[in-house]
């Protein structure tokens, strides 16, 4: 009753009064009616989206006053001492390493920037999952990182809060969260009936409501405190949860939040209940290896099992069996449903219910600075976390909500402090484990490895969801971040149990994803689970491996690592009985996942290295350890198959594995450790057996036979060498890699930094990554005390970063310094780390360079040999592999075989033999007293050699050797036996005496021989010898038989005999060579060194070997050409001549070649300017009458251009504002980095002539405005050639063909564009060249001594006559198809300026200014004055002369009235046309108005071609006369009053002397005297000039002033006179300009001499009288009625200097860019753009494919591109450093004009170091820019569609 009445009260009235109530020491009342009235308030069958309840807690919280008001006042007593900050996905935030205590530390951009981060090793980052601020948590951080506000702590020196402030919040807000839940409970609905739609309808109706519960974290620590206790109170959840008796819909409500609770234990109720019948149903089905771990349970087999019955049948059987979970974990709540005590225990289960929507996610975080909340969340996260993995397996979004998980508990976990206190309180650790052993469990197959039938073993299936998807990602991720703490790294160690439970869980994975090997077809599918299954194993097994790893670093923590290396081997034990392994492993399998050979490879390793252990007490016997060298061998063995083609059947997905198993982030958790295995394993296990099995493991055995021919049953020929170079190679590799046996882990970062650098220049980032770091991400350490850089900076030289313009642009680049390729080059240890076998060419071909460079050896070279760190004594057992019977038998018969050139023999094969001997030779076996105790094999091959030392092996003689071979093979001796009895005894003696050998038999043996030694019930072991069966090669092979080889030699003497054959001299060793040795050249070199360091070292160790060289020296015999069929000699010997052959020819073709381009290239010179010949030898008039001939680079024919069929130029026209964007100032304009900066356009040259432009047309008349101007400075079209020529209707063809060719092109063939067909430049037009030259040619430059009033009549004349219409034909058509062209390339703004459009005046303004563009453009190119003369870069891309032919021949169809032609202004005094003012409406623009290069230009083009010289250079005159004058009005107009008089009086004197006409002074004074008359100009400026003039003029500053005035248009007729008549340019001073341009145009008669200063004046010469003219110029200007003084003088001061055209000038450290612009909205749609960019021309803010500034379908950046760069723009990505260049339609990415400390660019910011601007890079932008070469250069375009 009450409740309604309060209701229809003012909510803050109300609010006011409640609180008053309340406060009273008797508040019953008041308590009973806020209850009420928050019953009706808060009522939650009310809809959601109904903010009605929400204004009503704002107010009641407030307490009456203003919500913003309270907040306010909450805020002050905000007593927080840590940011906290949580951020959202793609924030961008920052990580410092020095800071950092936890690796998962952040901070955000304000407390980062407000700490001292100076030389600290930092990095930008943009969150992928989301994250909080660690500043001010000191678990986290080191205090020194802290910003300055919570360095200080000011929130400990709050005052508290007063106690009513927030006793309404402590009433009401109780409610409102209940009121959430419950309508979170209301909308939840099972997501298998409902779609996740519904879900996220809810989520949307309570988006206010979360809101405003995250509106109140930011209120401080005061609020937060009051959250909390809510939150936690369990007596309020109690009271409040289940709603009140008699309302029914609250009850209901509760049941909802009761059955949802019922599922979400691991193992739901109905399972529980028939756990009894679940025994039996597993045993039924075949039983497939349920493993019990640890006691048995009530088996979980969850509902889901069945859901996957449609799986492939067959395989069904051992599809889903569950592992029975264990029941000794400790804590039985894991398994049993969830119970809640609180709301925040509530809260949390929904948002996991609702896969972790973001805002509630970003509620839960905001609370944690608070100390309780944060204990109490953790807890409640850790109770959940069965749940959410349910949740995650179930959920469609996994990778979201992966995400949001792990955002939440980095920021627990990291916190050492807290994930102690939860692993002591909450089991953490068990949970963490059961839940991935459950996790997993739902996706284990049986496991085929081995025997396929009967194998127990059961792994995880690779291809399902959970492992390809890598949904065990944020379990595995929190499990690795807990482990990176020290105390709970150490009770899990402790734990045997869980350890247990742990290695079970690595066995799933043991094993995984099987390869077969296909023999027949091609395999069908190729399946990707091979990445699923690298990265489940780096990610679930290694990294957790890593992180224990670091924590048993000494001795205190021995008994670690025993316990782990105990539960290791037993784990092993138990998975070879579960495979049902013996002693062979199958044959044609290969699995590269063993992690727990791994486990216990990587903890022996530590145990040695770090702990001081004895190996044996951690070694098995030697069965184990035979069993556990097989798989590891077996990969061994398979990467060589791989790499042989023998699995190509396998498609491309193989050869990936083999890669990616030695790719730099996983190899040394892969390759490494197995190796580090096998050699533990070749240490402790007889050396015969071992090398032996390595044989047989890479099918080789059969090929080592001492016989020309064998047969071998598994191997085609041409795999058997690679095989066996990959065999030998992995000899090498086990015997000399030293990683984990010694080296410490400086030596070890210094080896692999070298073998990177040597197979490439690397870049800084690029070698980080390559360098295999200690794979636990959260140690983000390089081991070793060493650093990363010291080291980089010992090994290797930084090669800045180079740039050719034109060239690529290239990174900072590492190389290795001289000393490392002549002392550390390992090849071994690049053959360990290439990816690709292209790379260890690759460091060959490097070190080969440099052994060239240095004149240390040219051919070449071998790998060179390394020596070797010492071995740990622990692995002395090693070196018994070098020195065995077996491995010498196999040395000794591939010497010979490579002597006898028998086939599959390489190279390399002998390069590897070699290496073994040196490395037996250089590690020698300690103790030889084994060598005298008789062998007990007596009866086995010993007979070959008498020890097993190498050094007395080596000159042991061996004469016969018994081999098998085919009846076909050229060693079976034909004859029958020998009859007589002296021949049969000794035929029978050799018998005797010859040598067998064999490998398999001899392995068989020993395995033997070892088992019975261990096992006395070996009866159990022994099969039958199957091995020998195994193979059948299909087809009958030809029969073996046995023969005797007399062989005789040592392999001493086969090592002589291999120098003389590879030196190819018959005793390349004489006699006494040892003793001439010089040992110091041996380090480097090929084979021939490599015998002789060999012999050289072995008869240092021994004297005996010395005497054997010297003797074998002495009576060396040429050796034995072993017998080869003759077809095969024929066959090598033609090949040979074949190939010489070839090569003679290819270098005819290539010679030719050459010439024909150097011919062509001289040609292709003269086109670029046809004239300058002509310029050369003026006298030759017979030359001069030949026409021009050009080379069609299409048809390859040469001739002149005709009417009929014209030649053209390949040009590329573009619309250019380059111009337009030019300052008066030469400085660049920075760009803004604040808001009080600007960048204003007004002073730029394309705005001053618009102005200059519009003021015109105000006051004359249109046509005539349009002859005294120039446009095209904004979208002026430029014309550039490559230079070459074709044919036009070559073109057109060509064309035609492109425009069939159906490859994907860089440019749109439609707009007109091609490549040129010979230098591939892009160009999009065709310039008609004009035919031939004139017969008038030879007439052209004569020089004339007409009179100057003759000449100036002949001009005259020549403008009246009538443009004659060019006859129709072939050449006209195109010069027409030009224009059109012309027109089309800039937009139509730029093009009609007058103000009819369409009109021929616009068109006529338009053609001329096409002519004006280009000659400025060229100027600016030639650094914008004509100083350096001469050709340049920018004349070879001009094509100025046929493009003026091209407009000339247009504009002559306009010709100008003569009433108004301006020639007659400028050559003679006009009677006034007093009669004619009435009807004209507007006059013509005065003369002084006018700009004096636009005339030049139209008065060149409008007269009949060629033009005589002699016309040129009076039209140049007399115009220079008019610029002249311009110049004084202009610089009269500076003057101050005072200084105007004392000029005019000054220069009056003068009026009378001889030369007044050529007197600066008389002139000056005349036109001040004119223009001062009745409408005087000077009156606007009186006062502002004498203010702003301080500096007197003196004549010298006067002379100065008006030399810069004429500049511009002298350096425009002289360019336009060299391009039209072909003079040269001439170089000088730049103060010697002036007259250097004067004399080239004729205004001055001869160079002056150096001492005579040159006056501008002297250069004028008057037609008439000057100072009629000049008055008659001013009269114009005065007698002006409409026009203003100011508007008059705007106009007659017009400065024509402008400065270069620059880009913005960019901040050293992109950092200030980055921070300013990336959080900038966007102008037009107020948001903050996705992708914003910067105009780098003009510094406009846009947004890069920004939807919201879409026009017409077009985006931001190509809008802006064509309204400031006329279709040119370039911009700079924001977010990603880099800058996009658009040019038309297409765009390309330039690169980037930032680079980090090392010269790298970050595209993207993914490395997020800071960035320096390359000023170098920063000029080859802006030169391409002001050349207009962007298309020439970069290559790589591609279409934008108006997307950009």
């Amino acid at each position: 009753m009450m409740a309604a009445s309060l209701l229809r009260r003012d909510k803050k009235a109300t609010a006011a009064h409640l609180k008053a109530d309340l406060n009273r020491t008797d508040n019953s009342s008041g308590l009973r009616q806020l209850q009420e009235l928050l019953d009706a308030v808060l009522n939650p069958e009310k809809p959601a989206a109904d903010t009605e309840a929400l204004d009503w807690c704002k107010c009641l919280i407030a307490g009456g006053e203003g919500f913003e008001e309270f907040c306010k006042t909450v805020r002050s007593y905000d007593n927080a001492t840590l940011c906290g900050l949580v951020w959202t996905a793609n924030f961008v935030a920052y990580r410092c390493r020095t800071c950092g205590i936890s690796p998962c530390m952040s901070l955000c951009a304000e407390c980062f920037n407000n700490g001292d981060h100076t030389g600290h090793d930092f990095n930008m980052f943009r969150s992928q999952a989301g994250g909080a601020c660690d500043c001010g948590d000191s678990n986290v951080m080191r205090e020194s990182g802290f910003c300055r506000r919570h360095r200080l702590r000011t929130g400990e020196n709050v005052p508290s809060i007063p106690r009513d402030l927030l006793l309404m919040s402590e009433m009401v807000l109780p409610r409102f969260i209940l009121c959430i839940i419950q309508y979170l409970r209301d909308g939840y609905i099972e997501p298998d009936t409902s779609t996740e739609r519904d879900l996220q309808k809810v989520l949307q109706q309570l988006e206010p409501q979360i809101s405003f519960l995250e509106e109140l974290t930011k209120m401080g620590g005061a609020m937060r405190t009051v959250l909390t206790k809510i939150l936690t109170n369990q007596q309020t959840f109690k009271e409040l949860s289940m709603g009140q008796e008699e309302n029914l819909y609250a009850k209901k409500n509760y049941d909802k939040y009761l059955s949802a609770l019922k599922n979400s234990g691991l193992v739901s109720v109905e399972e529980k209940a028939q756990g009894a019948t679940a025994d039996v149903t597993v045993g039924a089905e075949g039983g497939a290896g349920a493993l019990v771990l640890l006691g048995s349970t009530a088996p979980a087999s969850p509902d889901e099992s069945n859901k996957e019955e449609d799986q492939d049948a067959g395989q069904s059987v051992g599809q889903r069996k569950r592992v029975k979970l264990s029941s000794s974990t400790k804590d039985p709540c894991i398994i049993e449903s969830l119970k809640h005590k609180c709301f925040l225990e509530e809260l949390l289960f929904w948002t996991i219910k609702y896969e972790f929507p973001q805002k509630m996610v970003t509620f839960l975080l905001n609370m944690l600075p608070d100390q309780d909340y944060k204990i109490t969340f953790t807890k409640t996260f850790v109770q959940h976390y069965a749940f959410i993995m349910k949740t995650l397996m179930k959920s469609h979004e996994s990778d979201t909500m992966s995400n949001r998980i792990v955002h939440i508990s980095v920021q627990l976990f990291s916190n050492e402090e807290l994930a102690r206190h939860v692993t002591e309180e909450c089991q953490l650790l068990d949970i963490m484990v059961t839940v991935l052993l459950y996790m997993m469990e739902s996706c284990l197959i049986k496991s085929e490895l081995q025997d396929e039938e009967n194998s127990r073993h059961v792994v995880v299936n690779c291809s399902e969801a959970l492992l390809k998807n890598n949904t065990y990602w944020p379990l595995v991720s929190d499990f690795i971040n807990i482990l990176s703490h020290q105390s709970v790294a150490k009770k899990f160690l402790e734990d045997h149990s869980l350890l247990m439970l742990w290695m079970s869980f690595v066995s799933f994975f043991q094993g995984m994803n099987l390869n077969k090997r296909e023999l027949n077809e091609h395999v069908e599918f190729e399946s990707q689970t091979y990445y699923a299954a690298f990265a489940a194993e780096l990610e679930a097994c290694a990294q957790p491996m890593w992180g224990l790893l670091t924590h048993c670093k000494v001795k205190e923590t021995q008994e670690y690592t025993k316990t782990v290396v105990r539960y290791c081997l037993e784990t092993l034990q138990i998975w070879f009985d579960a495979i049902g392994f013996i002693d062979e492993p199958a044959p044609n399998q290969v699995t590269f996942h063993l992690p727990l050979h791994r486990y216990y490879a990587m903890f022996l390793s530590k145990a040695v290295k770090c702990q001081g252990l004895d190996l044996d007490s951690l070694l098995p016997d030697q069965e184990m350890l035979m069993k556990i060298m097989v798989h590891p061998l077996q990969i061994q063995a398979c990467l060589s198959e791989i790499h042989s083609n023998m699995w190509v059947r396998n498609g491309l997905q193989i050869k990936g594995q083999a890669m990616t198993y030695v790719q730099s982030h996983f190899c040394n958790s892969m390759i490494d450790p197995d190796i580090y295995l096998l050699q533990v394993c070749a240490s402790r296990l007889d050396p015969d057996y071992f090398i032996s099995s390595v044989f047989e493991r890479f099918k080789v055995v059969d090929l080592l036979t001492m016989a020309s021919q064998h047969q071998n049953a598994v191997l085609d020929s041409e795999q058997e060498r690679p095989m066996l170079e990959g065999a030998l190679t992995f000899l090498v590799i086990l015997t000399s890699l030293r990683i984990h046996l010694g080296m410490t882990d400086d030596e070890i970062l210094r080896s692999e930094m070298v073998s990177q650098l040597c197979m490439n220049d690397r870049t800084h980032s690029a070698l980080l990554d390559l360098i295999p770091e200690n794979p636990n991400p959260k140690s983000g350490i390089v081991p070793g005390s060493c650093s990363f850089e010291e080291m980089l900076s010992a090994v290797a030289d930084f090669k800045a970063p180079v740039f050719e313009p034109g060239g690529s642009m290239q990174q900072g680049m590492y190389t290795p310094k001289a000393e490392v390729w002549e002392k550390e080059f390992d090849p071994i240890m690049v053959v360990l780390r290439t990816v690709y076998r292209r790379d260890v060419q690759s460091a060959m071909d490097r070190y080969s360079a440099f052994l060239k460079q240095c004149g240390i050896h040219t051919g070449n070279p071998w790998p060179p040999y390394k020596e070797r760190t010492p071995l740990h004594p622990c692995y002395k057992g090693l070196i018994k592999l070098l020195h065995c019977k077996t491995l010498h038998i196999v040395i000794f018969t591939l010497l010979y075989k490579i002597w006898m050139d028998h086939q599959n023999m390489s190279e390399h094969v002998l390069c590897m033999v070699l290496y073994l001997i040196e490395l037996g030779l250089d590690n020698q076996v300690q103790d030889n007293t084994v060598d005298e105790e008789p062998c007990i094999e007596e009866h086995c091959h010993d007979s070959w050699f008498p020890g097993t030392n190498l050094l007395s092996n080596l000159h042991h003689i061996i004469n016969f050797v018994r081999v098998r071979v085919p009846e076909t093979a050229p060693e079976v001796k034909r004859e029958a036996p020998p009859s007589t009895s002296t021949e049969a005894s000794s035929y029978g003696q050799n018998l005797r005496e010859a040598q067998v050998f064999s490998l398999v038999a001899e392995r068989r043996r020993k395995f033997q021989e070892i088992i019975n030694r261990s096992n006395t019930e070996a009866t159990q072991v022994v099969r039958p010898k199957s091995s020998s069966t195994r193979w059948v090669p299909p087809g009958t092979p030809p029969q073996l038989v046995t023969e005797i080889l007399e062989i005789r030699e040592s392999m001493l003497s086969l090592l002589i005999k291999l120098h003389q054959k590879l030196s190819s001299k018959q005793n390349s060793l004489s006699a006494s060579w040892l003793e001439d040795m010089d040992t110091s050249r041996h380090a480097h070199g090929d084979g021939i060194t490599a015998i002789e360091r060999i012999l050289t070292k072995a008869a240092t160790r021994s004297c005996q070997i010395k005497r054997s060289i010297q003797d074998i020296c002495g009576k060396v015999c040429p050796p034995v050409p072993p017998k080869k069929n003759s077809p095969t000699d024929k066959k090598t010997m033609d090949k040979e001549e074949r190939r010489q052959r070839a090569r003679e020819r290819q270098q005819k073709l290539l010679a030719e070649f050459a010439s024909r381009q150097k011919s062509f290239m001289e040609t292709a010179m003269d086109v670029e300017s046809p004239e300058t010949e002509a310029a050369m030898d003026l006298g030759a008039s017979e030359v001069m009458e030949s026409e021009v001939l050009y080379d069609c680079v299409i048809c390859g024919q040469s001739g002149p251009s005709t009417e009929d069929r014209p030649t053209g130029l390949v040009v590329l026209l573009q619309a250019s504002s380059v111009l337009g964007h030019r300052c008066k100032s030469k400085e660049a304009k920075n760009l803004p980095t604040s808001d009080e900066e600007h960048i204003y356009a007004a002073d730029t040259c394309g705005v001053a002539h618009d102005v200059r432009l519009t003021l015109m047309q105000r006051f004359f008349k249109d046509s005539s405005c349009l002859q005294s101007v120039s446009i095209g400075w904004d979208g002026g079209v430029y014309v550039q050639t490559c230079g070459h020529t074709l044919h036009i209707d070559c073109h057109k063809s060509y064309m035609e063909s492109l425009r069939n060719d159906q490859v994907l092109q860089g440019f749109s063939v439609d707009k007109g564009e091609f490549t040129c067909p010979l230098c591939r430049q892009f160009a999009n037009s065709v310039l008609p060249c004009r035919p031939g030259r004139g017969t008038e040619a030879g007439t052209w430059h004569t020089p004339t001594n007409k009179k100057m009033c003759v000449l100036v009549k002949e001009v005259e004349d020549l403008q009246e006559k009538i443009g004659l219409f060019p006859t129709e034909s072939n050449l006209s058509k195109e010069m027409e198809f030009v224009i059109k062209d012309i027109k089309n390339t800039t937009q139509k703004k730029y093009m009609d300026y007058g103000k009819n459009p369409g009109s021929p005046d616009n068109d006529f303004l338009f053609m001329y200014s096409v002519a004006r563009t280009n000659l400025e453009l060229e100027l600016v190119h030639r650094g914008g004055n004509l100083c350096s003369g001469g050709a340049s870069a920018a004349a070879k891309r001009s094509c100025l002369n046929q493009l003026f032919h091209v407009l000339a021949m247009h504009m002559r169809l306009y010709s100008i009235d003569s009433a108004y032609n301006p020639w007659t202004k400028l050559t003679q005094i006009v009677q006034s046309r007093e009669a004619d003012d009435f009807d004209e409406e507007r006059p013509e623009v005065p003369m002084l108005f006018r700009d004096v290069p636009s005339l030049l230009i139209i008065f060149v083009l409008t007269m009949p071609q060629p033009l005589r010289k002699e016309h040129f250079t009076c039209v140049v005159k007399m115009l220079y006369n008019l610029q002249f004058t311009q110049a004084l009005a202009a610089l009269s107009s500076k003057f101050s009053p005072e200084e105007r008089h004392a000029w005019s009086t000054a220069g009056a004197l003068k009026k009378n002397t001889a030369n007044a006409e050529k007197s600066f002074e008389a002139l000056l004074s005349h036109v001040i005297s004119d223009l001062s008359t009745d409408k005087s100009v000077y009156k606007v400026n009186a006062e502002e000039t004498s203010m702003l003039i301080s500096s007197v003029w003196s004549p010298q500053s006067i002379e100065f002033s008006l030399q810069q005035f004429c500049l511009p248009f002298l350096r425009l007729s002289c360019l336009l006179q060299h391009h039209l008549y072909g003079d040269n340019l001439t170089g000088c001073l730049e103060e010697e300009e002036f007259s250097s341009l004067a004399v080239c145009l004729g205004l001055l008669p001869s160079a002056p001499q150096p001492s005579n200063v040159v006056h501008s004046a002297s250069c004028l010469q008057w037609p008439v009288g000057a100072f009629d003219l000049v008055t008659q110029w001013c009269v114009e200007v005065t007698g002006l009625s409409q026009m203003q003084a100011e508007q008059s003088l705007t106009l007659l001061v017009q400065d024509p200097l402008w400065a270069a055209p620059r880009l913005l000038q960019l901040p050293d450290n992109y950092n200030i860019i980055f921070q300013y612009y990336h959080r900038k909205a966007c102008t037009a749609c107020k948001k903050v753009p996705k992708d914003p960019a910067l105009c780098l021309v003009c510094g406009a803010f846009v947004c890069l494919k920004g939807v919201c500034c879409k026009q017409q379908g077009t985006c931001e950046c190509v809008l802006h591109s064509q309204h400031c760069g006329a279709a040119t723009g370039i911009f700079l990505l924001i977010n990603a450093s880099v800058i996009i260049i658009i040019r038309g339609h297409r765009f390309c990415l330039w690169g980037s004009v930032y680079l980090d400390a090392h010269g790298e660019e970050d595209r993207d910011l993914r490395r997020g170091k800071p960035l320096f601007l390359c000023e170098e890079r920063y000029r080859v932008l802006e030169q391409q820019w002001v050349s207009h070469t962007f298309d020439h250069i970069n290559k790589r375009w591609g279409p934008h569609y108006n997307g950009l």
